[in-house]
């Protein structure tokens, strides 16, 4: 089933917010809706198989996994009318033309990231998305410190917060981070 017309989702928030769990969610519903579906996420994040998106709670999606945006055209199957991205603050700077060009033929796109790195500050492209998708939900999780909610991703190491002049990509899980509100969020040396 095609769609009448293309539009760009986006689902952003902190770790641990459920991201990938809505990214899913849509997904298996387009799929129940008979619509043909294809994945994508960045061969960088290999926390999990090469050939899945998975969420913290275990559910996962079979993807395809792309060094770059310029790769996802040669790979996407010519019947499909919905593509997920999974970890999509990962992608250089033509994830932004490759979205809206595939939405202007018609597709459905849907994908989940991060909104700002362990810093608190925009990730990557996250900004040009934000402007340009139709529909943007922001998701929070539960800060660690306080239970109020979590808008931000505190990186750790040896249980410590990360400088502010650490590399932005670190690829990891609760082992290296943790959500936390903005009063509990910390950056030495910002």
């Amino acid at each position: 089933m095609k769609h009448h017309a293309g539009r760009v989702e986006l689902i952003c928030g902190s770790m641990f917010s459920g991201k990938t769990e809505e990214l899913i969610r849509r997904l298996r519903r387009a799929e129940i809706a008979k619509q043909q579906v294809q994945v994508f996420k960045p061969a960088l994040d290999d926390r999990h198989d090469e050939k899945t998106v998975a969420s913290h709670s275990g559910n996962g999606i079979k993807a395809v996994a792309v060094a770059s945006a310029a790769e996802i055209p040669a790979k996407l199957a010519s019947d499909v009318t919905v593509v997920g991205i999974d970890e999509v603050q990962f992608f250089d700077a033509e994830i932004v033309n490759l979205v809206n060009d595939l939405a202007d033929r018609g597709l459905r796109i849907i994908m989940a990231g991060l909104d700002v790195d362990f810093r608190g500050e925009p990730f990557g492209m996250m900004p040009q998305l934000l402007c340009t998708a139709e529909y943007v939900d922001k998701l929070h999780a539960i800060c660690m410190v306080c239970g109020e909610e979590a808008c931000r991703t505190q990186r750790l190491v040896d249980k410590r917060p990360a400088y502010y002049d650490d590399p932005i990509i670190l690829v990891g899980a609760a082992e290296a981070y943790e959500p936390r509100c903005r009063e509990h969020h910390e950056v030495p040396r910002r």
